[in-house]
């Protein structure tokens, strides 16, 4: 061993039986974990057979995560999985981190109380399950681990360390000193070329390997390749040596030394670190030795599909709606596994909803969409029962398990990925192919992770749109459906809702017919995005329309509402605009209770903000009082109402996006006032991503003679 123990906290005493355990059960790396104080976090605190850095992504491992060292200490239960493809099924998020093909058992270390778990892992080589006698040995070991640390305990050690502690695999074999090394590697290897220790670091090189590396052995020794030799700072390399280190199973790969000179890489592994033969291009390579008949061989997975599923997790948990799931699994997927077709079908109500497709005539996907869940038609059905992927590499086989399925369309080839979350189906999603496809079996269990990260994305995006729709849909019931008709007036509004976020917001617009020749117009905002500030939004807006059709004055509209909203208790306030124009009179009147300044164009196409004079926000004062400001109504005069929404920009005072939105409207054609409201939009970045909801409304009076004196 390698580590430094500390008598006071039993340290000696606790790697000696975390190593004997790593020999006793064979395993390739083992890794212990103790629960932090707080009893939330799993921290490692033992690793052996692997380097810290490859550890670093699970040093700590929260109590919840769906992990199996979590699932073992939490549930007091014994975890074992026996393959890549059960990985992938049963925790994806490992799977993706680690796609290399291992076996692994996680259980508790649990005595007096529970201490944490123990992680063991083997190369794929061995048999993909556990007999009674492993399981009691492993059981009985734990139990060991266990009262070593209750010792150490009851001694005044603290079992948790800042940092893990890394032990060498015992072999008795130091992997540091280049003439030890040399040993190791012939060894391994009849020939040789390169000696690796498991941090990656060289021990040992030929004359031959310096020559093909095109460096000196002083230069190398102790270092990286990837970092010591330029042309080999690739993903692809450090990936291979992970995967040799993980999986214990022999690896190749390919790397040009510039200019022009390809070189081929196999590495050797096993527990003391990794012979790596090194021949030009074209050359025979030493013999790879076969896994035994019972296993399948493996054929290293892609390493742009390996980047591609990194991606994809990251970009899955970015998303909102069920289209951006569509989209990114069009985009990303179908290229990194070469399929021609996709359909994402969703759960609902018994029946397979398609919600995307790609690479399908509509005819096809009509007969698809709506199938039972159950169907016998293709094998999405079974495969959402059973939860296990299914692949089918030729149009032959697909008709001998479903023999309508390969008439459906002129695919050859299909992958078949249930959409599972917490044990719920979710849906299925379907890649298809133009000619035959072999699935390799590092390929179906990165694709079969694949189909728990988008189970998990696609069940968020169809709460989140659900949500949606309910959400926008209540404020739209709010909202006028349609405004009166005016004579001499004419009226356009729109109302935009924000494209984040889930909740509703509390904006609003009215126009109110006050009798044949007088009309008011309204606009607010109240503070907030919730239900609250919807429902409290539909309380404002009846109160205007109950006070201004009773013939109160606009300074005494917002007076009331205010009174209102401050008698009902709301924490909320309320921004409002409330305008009476008298049509007759050709007069209007303004009043407002913090709310942006309405903008006004002349019929010379001089357009300012009106200078009203602001009240404070409805809710904050109960007395408060708001001052009026009349302006004349002459033939051609347009007014534009809008909320915040519609010029707030990060960093531009409020101010100068209001003389900006003035400078738009001064230039837009009003013939048709839906389209200048389209204009303002668009000038005013409205189609974009947007935070909060806009508001806007536009009047222009057209009622001929001049305009009358003030």
């Amino acid at each position: 061993m390698t580590s430094t123990g500390d008598p006071a906290t039993g340290t000696d005493e606790l790697d000696a039986a975390f190593a004997e355990t790593v020999r006793r059960t064979g395993a390739s790396i083992g890794a212990l974990y103790l629960l932090a104080p707080d009893e939330q976090v799993l921290m490692l605190d033992v690793l052996c057979g692997a380097p810290a850095e490859l550890a670093a992504p699970w040093v700590r491992v929260p109590m919840s995560a769906p992990a199996p060292v979590a699932d073992a200490a939490r549930e007091d239960r014994m975890v074992w999985v026996g393959s890549q493809e059960e990985m992938a099924r049963s925790y994806p998020r490992t799977a993706v981190a680690l796609p290399f093909p291992l076996s692994l058992v996680a259980a508790p270390v649990t005595g007096m109380r529970r201490w944490g778990a123990l992680l063991l892992m083997w190369p794929a080589t061995r048999p993909p399950y556990m007999t009674g006698r492993e399981r009691n040995n492993i059981a009985a070991s734990c139990r060991r681990l266990a009262r070593t640390l209750e010792e150490a305990a009851e001694r005044g050690g603290s079992p948790v360390r800042d940092r893990p502690r890394v032990m060498s695999a015992g072999t008795g074999r130091s992997t540091v000193r280049p003439a030890m090394a040399a040993a190791d590697f012939a060894e391994r290897l009849p020939g040789g070329s390169c000696a690796l220790d498991l941090e990656g670091r060289f021990t040992y090189l030929t004359s031959g390997a310096c020559e093909l590396l095109g460096c000196d052995a002083d230069r190398l020794l102790g270092t990286l390749p990837w970092q010591s030799l330029r042309w080999l700072d690739d993903p692809l390399v450090e990936d291979r040596y992970r995967a040799a280190v993980l999986s214990r199973e022999p690896v190749s790969f390919s790397a040009c030394r510039p200019p022009d000179q390809w070189l081929d890489f196999h590495l050797y592994p096993d527990s003391s670190g990794i012979s790596v033969r090194i021949v030009r291009t074209g050359e025979q390579p030493p013999p790879v030795p076969a896994p035994p008949q019972s296993r399948r061989t493996h054929r290293p997975t892609r390493t742009g599909q390996l980047y591609q599923l990194t991606h994809l997790a990251a970009a899955l948990t970015e998303v909102v709606g069920v289209q951006d799931v569509i989209d990114l699994v069009a985009e990303q997927i179908m290229p990194a596994f070469g399929a021609q077709g996709l359909v994402l079908s969703a759960v609902d109500a018994g029946r397979l909803r398609i919600t995307g497709s790609r690479g399908y005539p509509a005819h096809i996907i009509e007969r698809l969409d709506g199938l039972p869940v159950d169907t016998t038609l293709t094998p999405a059905g079974h495969a959402l029962s059973s939860g296990v992927p299914a692949f089918f590499v030729n149009a032959e086989e697909m008709r001998a398990a479903y023999p309508e399925a390969p008439m459906i369309s002129s695919k050859q080839a299909w992958a078949f990925l249930p959409l599972i979350t917490s044990g719920r189906p979710v849906g299925c999603c379907i890649l298809s192919y133009d000619s035959p496809r072999e699935f390799s079996a590092d390929e179906r269990a990165v694709l079969t992770s694949l189909g728990g990260l988008i189970a998990q994305a696609l069940d968020r995006a169809r709460l989140y749109d659900t949500k949606h729709e309910i959400a926008h849909g209540l404020q739209k019931a709010l909202l006028p459906h349609t405004l009166p008709e005016i004579p001499g007036l004419r009226v356009a509004a729109r109302y935009l809702p924000a494209t984040r976020g889930m909740d509703i917001g509390g904006d609003f617009y009215d126009l109110i017919r006050l009798g044949d020749s007088a009309v008011a117009a309204v606009i607010g905002d109240v503070q907030g995005h919730s239900v609250a500030a919807a429902a409290l939004m539909g309380q404002v807006r009846t109160g205007v329309h109950a006070h201004a059709t009773a013939g109160t004055a606009p300074g005494q509209v917002l007076s009331r509402i205010n009174r209102l909203i401050h008698d009902l208790g709301s924490e909320l306030f309320t921004s409002c605009l409330y305008v009476h124009l008298d049509l007759a009179r050709g007069r209007a009147t303004l009043a407002t209770a913090g709310h942006p300044p309405p903008l006004m164009r002349l019929p010379d196409g001089d357009t300012r903000p009106v200078a009203v004079p602001p009240g404070p926000l409805l809710g904050i004062d109960p007395d408060a009082e708001y001052p009026l400001t009349e302006i004349p109504l002459a033939p051609g005069l347009l007014l534009a109402f809008y909320t915040d929404g519609l010029i707030e920009r990060p960093g531009v005072d409020i101010d100068d996006s209001i003389a900006l939105l003035a400078r738009h409207l001064a230039r837009a054609d009003d013939r048709d006032l839906d389209l200048l409201i389209d204009d303002l939009l668009r000038e005013g970045n409205a189609r974009g991503q947007r935070t909060d909801d806009i508001a806007l409304l536009v009047l222009k009076y057209d009622a001929p003679g001049p305009a009358r004196p003030e």
